[in-house]
């Protein structure tokens, strides 16, 4: 089959999309166990998953980043339109024409991302398909073909980089569309700056769990791990030139409600 879907953790992958309108950390005291009359969670259509051919259809209350025909929700760093190149249903990184970021900042998330991999692949190590996802523009999942391709282990395919490996490499072929689905929770401070919370991700790579709520040292790195700086709690996405000819399609995004503590 081609059908790109969550060949295990099915289950986990089905309650990231059906998260509840109150997000909760603790059991709740106000209710008894089974109470009827607790308010119902919100219906949300799950939308459809993808395949190799066809972009799948995003949950009904996702905010869609791409749809498959133009990058108007993106532009670079100094504000002006996007320069990377839009093809049929999919949207491709123009080498040297820099960075993307969304035109809107997004806070706590659950963000899915499809790109497949340069075909026939170029280069090695980390000069090989290379791009990355930024959370709030400062917190990297990266992309690479790392499919029967070494580099170190926190730089390759769904990595945060500099920080955490992945669990497994679950990275497909190049040429063939893969996915990441990614929960986060931004990091959050008082009103001195001092760090109350730091960030928080949940990585899956092609349906396969490879990030587990890790806890973020702070913006990712070169050869550096910088320390948290005060900002706000909404910041744009980013999308990486590295000079590789990465490719994107069916991106969005869903808002996550603040944790009940």
């Amino acid at each position: 089959m081609n059908t790109i879907r969550w060949t295990t953790l099915a289950g986990v992958a089905l309650a990231l999309r059906l998260l509840p309108a109150s997000a909760q950390t603790h059991v709740d005291p106000a209710y008894p166990i089974h109470d009827r009359d607790r308010p119902q969670p919100r219906v949300v259509d799950p939308g459809t998953a993808s395949t190799q051919s066809a972009p799948g259809r995003p949950p009904a209350d996702a905010v869609v980043l791409f749809a498959g025909k133009d990058l108007a929700q993106w532009q670079h760093q100094d504000g002006s339109a996007s320069k990377w190149k839009v093809g049929n249903g999919f949207f491709e990184v123009v080498p040297g024409s820099g960075y993307l970021y969304t035109r809107a900042a997004f806070g706590d998330c659950q963000l899915h991302v499809e790109f497949a991999e340069p075909d026939p692949p170029k280069g090695e190590d980390q000069n090989r398909g290379n791009s990355g996802v930024f959370l709030q523009g400062l917190y990297e999942v990266q992309v690479l073909d790392s499919y029967k391709s070494p580099t170190y282990p926190d730089g390759q395919a769904s990595a945060v980089y500099g920080q955490f490996p992945p669990l497994v490499n679950a990275s497909r072929p190049p040429g063939l569309w893969q996915t990441y689905d990614i929960v986060f929770h931004g990091p959050r401070f008082d009103a001195a700056g001092h760090l109350t919370r730091p960030a928080r991700m949940t990585v899956l790579h092609n349906g396969v769990l490879v990030q587990d709520d890790v806890e973020l040292t702070g913006p990712t790195g070169h050869h550096q791990r910088p320390p948290y700086t005060a900002g706000p709690a909404q910041l744009p996405l980013a999308l990486q030139d590295h000079g590789d000819p990465v490719r994107y399609r069916n991106l969005w995004i869903r808002a996550l409600p603040e944790a009940a503590h």
